[in-house]
């Protein structure tokens, strides 16, 4: 038997004895399938801008930050069954979810040219404490995705976060972007001057925590440039 047949077998066996099921629908997922069906992948709530320097992620930072493009996979409403991915990926260590979405959505913008020009991937950095609770970064492992579609290099040193803060979750608005100014500081700032950097995170709700470590990067590195990138769009249309 070919390795490649022993191992469609031993999968079958394994789905078998330990089904999986989606995280949205909560169906036995087929042999060939990870995390999602095809039926609630092919119905996810798809982002699908004319533009990558005009659209729902960029408007959200003009007069803010120079913002060369941006993109989200997905829109986010708590109601809706595709949060589940997002609490899989945070709260219920599953962080290869975040792998699986990442390069999905690379995929997806490869094709359109988003990664023409991009230097580096820079997850947003969690403080120490969270990612010894967590276990691990989100936002890396989407990281790790997108590097598998594209082959840009991972940056995880030249930012960090150097200010642990409490969570964002229940907080509106003004106090979200009290909570997070100056969290961040950069530690290589000669790694990233002339760069393209995408900075790359689960979720983008008021854009407060995007904002603030584009601001100490900018004001840190010369002639810097910044693309956003991130799973899910909150609130936004």
């Amino acid at each position: 038997m070919k390795r490649t047949d022993l191992l469609s077998v031993l999968r079958g066996a394994a789905d078998i004895l330990f089904p999986r099921h989606c995280l949205c629908c909560h169906e036995r997922l087929a042999t060939d399938e990870r995390f999602l069906c095809a039926g609630c992948l092919l119905r996810l709530p798809r982002i699908r801008p004319d533009s990558f320097e005009d659209n729902a992620v960029t408007r959200m930072f003009w007069g803010l930050i120079p913002v060369c493009k941006g993109a989200a996979l997905f829109r986010y409403t708590k109601a809706s069954a595709y949060s589940h991915l997002l609490f899989a990926l945070k709260y219920y260590n599953r962080p290869e979810v975040g792998t699986f979405l990442g390069q999905i959505l690379a995929d997806e913008l490869r094709a359109a040219g988003f990664f023409d020009g991009i230097d580096l991937l820079i997850p947003i950095p969690l403080a120490r404490k969270k990612e010894r609770q967590r276990g691990y970064n989100q936002s890396l492992w989407i990281a790790r995705g997108v590097a598998k579609s594209t082959s840009i290099p991972i940056d995880t040193k030249s930012v960090v976060r150097s200010v642990h803060t409490s969570s964002q979750t229940t907080l509106d608005d003004q106090r979200r972007r009290t909570n997070v100014q100056g969290i961040f500081a950069v530690r290589n700032p000669q790694q990233l001057q002339g760069r393209h950097i995408l900075l790359i995170d689960d979720v983008i709700t008021t854009g407060s925590t995007m904002l603030s470590c584009a601001e100490t990067i900018a004001a840190a590195s010369g002639q810097v440039r910044i693309s956003l990138l991130c799973l899910a769009l909150a609130g936004h249309s």
